[in-house]
């Protein structure tokens, strides 16, 4: 198996060096950089699996340099926030990032966030199926096409077309749709969908989970997934 490559983005010499050794203490392998415009020059150099971006760097910061990696690229992006309140885990998830992690955090607690995202995002072209048949949606195909209106879903080749034209989604996004439109007009909680679509077993932040629904409706139509205040949010059928 191919090794793990992290790119890691943090200012502070004593919390990078010692995340840098966690991390290969886990198997992975690490570049760390101290700034953003360096984390920007690394990622477009090497390429990396997942980057790591902690929010207040130099140079450029992190939020600025998640929304350059998203515009060249779909690879996962873990936030590093030293606040669970601050406004910027917000703004970096609605950067493009596909979770975040608050300091100070134990290593055991990072290495299991990378891994869940790992996870789902490695399974972007198999697990993703999970939905492929079991809607019926406005209707759907052999070639497992489910259409919502002017939404079309292949759940097999993993794209999705709206009035015709390619929607462009992130992995977690088309993680998140797939689950909506495996049951159409069914009320899905923010806690399932942090389950099922963000590998949580344990409790996670629903901020995650408001902001890649409000990511997702801006690409694929603001009335298409409703919020049933109280209880979550539904794909209309």
């Amino acid at each position: 198996m191919a090794e793990t490559h992290v790119l890691f983005v943090e200012d502070d010499d004593v919390i990078r060096e010692a995340t840098t050794l966690a991390l290969e203490r886990d198997g992975f392998v690490v570049t760390a950089m101290p700034d953003g415009l360096s984390g920007l020059e690394s990622f477009r150099a090497d390429r990396p699996d997942i980057a790591l971006l902690d929010v207040m760097v130099p140079g450029m910061d992190g939020v600025s340099l998640c929304r350059r990696i998203r515009d060249e690229s779909t690879v996962p992006v873990i936030m590093l926030s030293a606040r669970a309140d601050s406004i910027d885990v917000v703004l970096g998830l609605e950067a493009g990032a596909d979770d975040y992690v608050t300091k100070p955090f134990d290593g055991s607690v990072l290495v299991a966030r990378i891994r869940a995202v790992l996870r789902r995002f490695g399974h972007a072209g198999g697990t993703q199926n999970g939905g492929n048949g079991s809607s019926d949606g406005d209707g759907s195909d052999e070639r497992g096409v489910l259409s919502f209106g002017d939404l079309e879903v292949d759940t097999e080749g993993m794209e999705v077309r709206r009035a015709g034209s390619p929607v462009a989604l992130t992995p977690t996004e088309m993680r998140l749709l797939l689950e909506f439109s495996s049951a159409p007009g069914t009320v899905l909680s923010r806690d399932r969908l942090l389950e099922r679509v963000w590998d949580y077993d344990w409790g996670g932040d629903t901020r995650v989970v408001d902001v890649h629904v409000q990511r997702l409706r801006t690409k694929i139509g603001q009335d298409r997934i409703e919020t049933v205040r109280g209880f979550g949010y539904k794909l209309k059928a």
